[in-house]
């Protein structure tokens, strides 16, 4: 019997560097999300006291669930990070193995790490062995038609004691786009003796089934499909009492978010930051593109409120038109002929 870190059926807010603070993940939560973390960490900066990278180990009082994912390669520095996210309250200590960004590749992080697989290992090793809480790794595929290199880099991590691992399916070079090697998912969930969380491509109910039939895995983890779509957590559930949110319930969650945001990091920042946030929230969805334009010019809360109003006014009516006649959209909104 595989030990377990998530219950079967688990949907997992994988964490998003600059997107899953405290406001991003108390959207996900309003719409069910139980599993969520923090955004990825800089073992470097956090054994150093950088003081913006410790307020990202902020919790909300109310937060249930949540683990901390930290990014790095020195062992000396990951083991430090440990230590000190261990005087936190996480549940668990991810380590990144899959980050695909120039700026982390560069320093031989993340998804450059991964393609050492003994490197990657004691990397690892460092963390969990200097981590009071349940070490575990999210890790890229190595080769999208090859499993072995992927099973033997899986295998190292959970010999190094990982509880988990989430195995985002791409490789590095294709990012967040394109095929998802479900064989190379499943190979790595078949042989390895702890838990197995997929994660890539999951979108909506359609790619979420697929995922979990084609992979074999029973919890599941989401990245850009979560993005600006909070909704998706009540979708993926199959909760019969669930249906799209009406264009003014998707205002005003935005409203809260991006209000949120403000309390947070203060009027300038927060809605500097809140931009991407707006339109990761529009994106699919229809509404006029002079709207798009309109979000650069949100300055205070009376600019958003006037804008939230706007967006309650719905899609466009060509778009409208077209939902209705494609109930099974994803992104959609509960609209009315």
């Amino acid at each position: 019997m595989k030990r377990k870190i998530y219950p079967d059926n688990a949907l997992i807010l994988a964490p998003l560097s600059g997107f899953t603070d405290i406001p991003y993940r108390h959207s996900a939560r309003r719409s069910g999300c139980a599993f969520a973390f923090t955004e990825m960490v800089d073992a470097g900066a956090l054994a150093h006291g950088a003081g913006k990278t410790l307020r990202m180990l902020d919790r909300a009082p109310d937060e249930p669930w949540l683990g901390v994912q930290i990014v790095g390669a020195v062992p000396e520095e990951i083991a430090e990070a440990a230590r000190i996210v261990s005087d936190r309250h996480f549940d668990v200590v991810d380590f990144n193995l899959g980050c695909p960004a120039p700026k982390v590749v560069k320093k031989g992080e993340g998804s450059a790490l991964a393609a050492n697989p003994d490197a990657a290992a004691k990397a690892f090793e460092a963390l969990a062995r200097n981590s009071r809480r349940p070490a575990t790794a999210k890790i890229r595929i190595l080769h999208p038609e090859d499993p072995a290199p992927s099973v033997e880099l899986a295998k190292k991590l959970a010999d190094a004691g990982a509880a988990a691992i989430t195995v985002h399916g791409r490789i590095r070079s294709q990012f967040y786009s394109g095929q998802v090697a479900f064989h190379v998912i499943e190979a790595i969930r078949e042989t390895v003796d702890c838990q197995v969380i997929a994660n890539g491509g999951v979108t909506g109910i359609k790619t979420y089934d697929e995922i979990r039939s084609k992979t074999g895995c029973g919890a599941v983890m989401l990245a850009r499909g979560a993005m600006g779509n909070p909704w998706i957590f009540g979708e993926l559930s199959k909760s019969e009492s669930w249906s799209p949110p009406t264009p003014a319930e998707f205002a005003d969650e935005l409203q809260t978010h991006v209000l949120e945001m403000v309390k947070r990091d203060g009027r300038e920042i927060g809605l500097k930051k809140a931009r991407k946030v707006i339109l990761d929230y529009m994106r699919g969805r229809g509404f006029q593109r002079t709207l798009k334009t309109l979000v650069i010019k949100i300055a205070d809360e009376k600019d958003l409120a006037d804008f939230a109003d706007k967006l309650r006014g719905g899609p466009t009516t060509g778009r409208v038109s077209w939902l209705l006649k494609h109930p099974e959209a994803e992104r959609r909104l509960t609209l009315t002929p």
